[in-house]
């Protein structure tokens, strides 16, 4: 059944409206109605419809804005136009707006009742096309993968349009981000603005986050004129969908049939969102100029920090590391190089110290999975900087050249870091002056009283987020932090990563 939306200021139209047409006849059931268009909007956003009849002229916001509004949101959606003669000019204009059917007031019944069948029979036309397009991705990815017999593939390159004489092809991959995929019909409003917007390139559904784009230009075309354009397409859908992208561009090609090779090195080149996040184009001849030679790590150093237990002098050079190969334009097998080094360096300390046994610390093979499905090189940045923190964590609880008033303070903080622990508390308790305590806790344990505490309550709310669905709220509570935006800013100067953030991870 389809949902309709009649918005009408004067009343008593609107009720002629609700009460002349048999909405269930047709398959309709009138699900809002509005007395002007700020109204109709927001009703809209809270539940779409799939058709909308709406007056001209109304308060706040006229009909026509109302549509221009509406069609920011949805294409799918048609539109009628209710219409008094003196607006008749007006109401015509709306024709440019994609406007299914204007009618003249006052309201003709028939005509009311044929052009809301029209709309109908339109909208199930255009998702027939839509589920046409969804089997022919299916065609694609079967000949862009090299499936099916020759025959069947030289088929296919037939059915294609022609490359025109002094023309060539350009293919790319477009990956979109599901996190600005906020509605369903998402993919299919793309869809229509490349398609609109843009004659020359044939966009091709793959799924649900990627697209093909063909894109037919003349030979006089340079490959960065090209990049230049798709670039511009990425700038459009982010600013009228909101969509961001990653576009893998492939070389020129004069026929189909090399459009399978093409296809594998551009979802190759997908990898490269690591190193530069979404809203950015990578051509084969940006691959071609990437560093080949590896930033020098110390390993030496990094080892020192962390066995000195200096989590922020350790974590500062994991940043700055970080920012270097960002600068020199390391390629990705660079950066996978210094991801391995910094693990393996890792898994040395656990072996050497015993902390293997330990269930909140990954394995080589886990955290390399992470590493590799990582969706930027800040994600990758982030699992090597929760690893390093985890490790310096560990050592701190398994230091044996502790005194026993600190070990028992440390044993209790593991025990009970719920509740609250001061300085002044505990000296009072181990009847000790709390400057001296708090001392004697920065040399034996290499970091504050409050530190200690917080890296703590970090590192079991890190475990719930990663294995839980508990609430994040409820984990800042959990974990002894009754102010959850205070234990976001700790959470996060703690791991450089948002719990939230650190959540949206648990793929990797």
């Amino acid at each position: 059944m389809k949902k309709v939306m009649v918005v009408e200021d004067e009343e008593f139209i609107l009720q002629g409206i609700l009460c002349i047409n048999d909405w269930a006849s047709m398959d309709m059931e009138v699900v809002h109605t509005a007395h002007n268009g700020k109204e109709a909007l927001e009703k809209f956003r809270e539940e779409p419809v799939d058709i909308l009849l709406t007056d001209v002229e109304m308060p706040l916001m006229n009909g026509l804005e109302l549509i221009g509004e509406i069609r920011k949101l949805s294409r799918r959606v048609r539109c009628l136009i209710l219409s008094g003669y003196d607006e008749f000019e007006y109401a015509r204009a709306a024709l440019k707006m994609d406007v299914e059917e204007y009618i003249l007031k006052p309201i003709n019944e028939e005509q009311l009742d044929r052009a809301l069948k029209q709309a109908a029979k339109h909208l199930d036309e255009m998702d027939k096309r839509n589920a046409v397009n969804l089997e022919a991705g299916l065609g694609w990815l079967q000949f862009l993968k090299g499936e099916g017999k020759e025959k069947e593939k030289k088929s296919f390159c037939e059915m294609l349009p022609p490359i025109e004489e002094q023309k060539i092809l350009y293919p790319a991959i477009m990956k979109l981000d599901l996190d600005s995929l906020e509605e369903a019909e998402g993919i299919s409003n793309i869809l229509v603005k490349l398609q609109k917007k843009y004659r020359q390139v044939k966009p091709v559904y793959l799924s649900a986050d990627v697209l093909l784009c063909l894109f037919y230009v003349e030979v006089e075309w340079t490959e960065e004129a090209v990049k230049a354009f798709f670039e511009e397409m990425q700038d459009v859908l982010e600013s009228e969908l909101g969509v961001m992208s990653f576009i893998s561009m492939g070389d020129g090609l004069n026929s189909y049939e090399a459009l399978p090779h093409a296809y594998g090195r551009m979802m190759g080149m997908l990898r490269y969102r690591l190193l530069t996040g979404y809203g950015r184009c990578m051509s084969e001849m940006d691959i071609r100029k990437k560093s080949t030679e590896d930033i020098t790590m110390d390993a030496s150093w990094l080892r020192k920090k962390i066995l000195e237990k200096d989590q922020d002098g350790a974590l500062q050079y994991v940043e700055e590391l970080f920012m270097n190969c960002m600068e020199a334009n390391t390629s990705l097998d660079g950066l996978y190089q210094i991801a391995l080094k910094t693990i393996l360096l890792l898994q040395d300390i656990k072996s050497e110290y015993h902390l293997n046994e330990a269930q909140s610390l990954k394995g080589i093979s886990e955290l390399m999975d992470r590493i590799y499905q990582a969706e930027d090189i800040f994600g990758i940045r982030a699992i090597l900087m929760l690893e390093i923190t985890a490790v310096i964590t560990l050592l701190h609880t398994e230091d044996s050249q502790y005194t026993p008033v600190i070990r028992e303070i440390l044993s209790n903080i593991q025990k009970n870091y719920k509740e609250e622990f001061s300085l002044k508390v505990l000296s009072y308790k181990y009847h000790m002056n709390t400057s001296y305590l708090g001392q004697i806790f920065q040399k034996e344990v290499g970091c504050s009283f409050n530190q200690y505490l917080s890296n703590i309550k970090n590192e079991k709310a890190k475990e719930l987020i990663l294995n839980t669905n508990m609430k994040i709220n409820d984990i800042a509570r959990e974990v002894g932090y009754p102010d959850t935006s205070y234990f976001y800013r700790k959470f996060k100067q703690c791991y450089g990563v948002s719990p939230a953030s650190l959540r949206n991870m648990k793929k990797y």
